[in-house]
């Protein structure tokens, strides 16, 4: 057993944002991610009958190395009243 999420997913450059509040755009997810390292792709789920944002999104890195530092400095971390 691995002793953290690090060597599970060190392949991957993808993170789940969950908490987010919903009135954030894409580009506003963008912004935020983007302190720590080039976002290269940011999937904002939405209702699919009304459009708004469901709270949550998945964000890739262009380098694994950001989704450590961003995991590691965004979970648990508050925006907007909200815990990520």
């Amino acid at each position: 057993e691995e002793a953290s999420w690090h060597q599970k997913y060190r392949d991957s450059a993808y993170v789940f944002v969950g908490g987010l509040d919903y009135d954030l755009t894409e580009g506003d997810v963008i912004t935020i991610m983007s302190q720590y390292g080039e976002v290269v792709d940011c999937n904002l789920v939405r209702d699919k009958e009304k459009g708004t944002s469901r709270g949550f999104a998945f964000v890739a890195f262009e380098d694994q190395r950001s989704t450590i530092l961003a995991v590691d400095n965004m979970n648990g971390a508050k925006l907007f009243d909200r815990t990520l």
